[in-house]
């Protein structure tokens, strides 16, 4: 029998086909829990589920940390918690005598509460998992805080978050619309909007040769800002078909997929830009060393060559300063398994160093 006045029951919109495109419909992949056989399935396609990450070269990184339990490790970009698990599990095991600690940094602060919730939700308690949310570069004060002169490992993966990537909303992706922004910290000015509606045409050729080593810069940087006067850009598409056309990129044939290499440099050089990711690093690798205790270990996860140059650069510094006892001679690559299974880690690059 039908209550009087009773709201009807609504069913939950199904999928727009089989394979559905907009980032708000993948509501099965933003449940993994609930939906454990259709996320198998993306993952076993080598691909990365919307709104997750896919920890990069794990095995490789916790070779090069060697942690024990009872030690203390900070990552400092926490992102969806991948690599803060697998940290955890070396640290603090609770079959343990002796426990350790994980600190978790993150800039954003749209994903670092999320994640911080799904951590403590697979039982990683305050006493062995402390979240702060810091830029990297806050590290000496954000151990300072803690009452800690040193620890004994440390990790950061310096890429972009799948995360962050696949929500068209933060403005980092040209593939769903939407506003053109790339900030990290959505709540720290300026957009990428505002950066490109104030920035010179010398800055702007500058930011695209050293952020992205972007071959047409200069002309790049001319078309640009002589169209922004006409029609200032907001949104990621209307940027994007404009990069298109100053380049005159061919168009793709039918049923092929675009080669948007140039517009994907443009994209890294502003966001890089925005969010002063080059000038943040420095300050974080002057400061580094000094946040390891004796016989620490650091592993750094780049993704573009300027990143990798500070890294390799700094690292060498370090060395010959007598600050570390041992760095990497070369860079570590994703083995083929893990290409094959995430296509995301291909221009990942790993290099480690010991404190002295």
């Amino acid at each position: 029998m039908t209550t009087p006045n009773a709201t009807p029951h609504q069913r939950r919109p199904r999928y727009a086909g089989k394979n559905p495109r907009r980032f708000e419909d993948k509501y099965k992949e933003h449940n993994p829990e609930r939906y454990a056989a259709d996320v198998a399935k993306v993952v076993a396609a080598g691909k990365t589920p919307a709104g997750s990450h896919r920890p990069i070269m794990v095995a490789e990184i916790l070779a090069v940390l060697a942690l024990q339990p009872g030690e203390v490790a900070v990552d400092c970009t926490l992102g969806y918690g991948g690599h803060a698990r697998e940290l955890l599990c070396r640290v603090a095991p609770e079959s343990a005598p002796l426990r350790g600690r994980l600190i978790g940094l993150d800039v954003d602060p749209v994903e670092h509460p999320r994640t911080t919730a799904r951590l403590r939700a697979a039982g990683w308690g305050e006493g062995v998992f402390t979240p702060v949310r810091s830029n990297f570069a806050g590290l000496p004060k954000v151990l300072a805080e803690l009452g800690l002169a040193g620890v004994d490992a440390i990790l950061a993966d310096l890429g972009v978050s799948s995360m962050q990537i696949d929500d068209p909303a933060r403005g980092f992706t040209f593939k769903a619309d939407g506003p053109l922004d790339l900030r990290l910290n959505p709540a720290r000015p300026p957009s990428a909007a505002d950066w490109l509606a104030r920035v010179t045409v010398a800055d702007l050729a500058t930011a695209l040769t050293e952020n992205a080593d972007e071959p047409k810069a200069d002309q790049l940087a001319r078309e640009l800002v002589a169209r922004r006067t006409a029609t200032p850009f907001t949104r990621t598409r209307q940027f994007a078909d404009a990069i298109r056309d100053i380049l005159n990129l061919p168009k793709p044939a039918r049923g092929e997929e675009p080669d948007d290499t140039p517009v994907r440099r443009v994209f890294q050089a502003v966001r890089i830009a925005v969010n002063d990711e080059f000038g943040v690093l420095d300050l974080f690798l002057r400061n580094l060393p000094y946040a390891l205790k004796p016989g620490g270990r650091v592993a750094l996860l780049t993704f573009h060559s300027g990143e990798d140059r500070r890294v390799k650069a700094a690292f060498k510094v370090g060395l010959r300063a007598g600050l570390y006892s041992a760095i990497s001679e070369e860079v570590i690559r994703a083995g083929v398994e893990e290409l094959r299974a995430n296509p995301r880690s291909s221009s990942a690059k790993l290099r480690w160093a010991v404190r002295t």
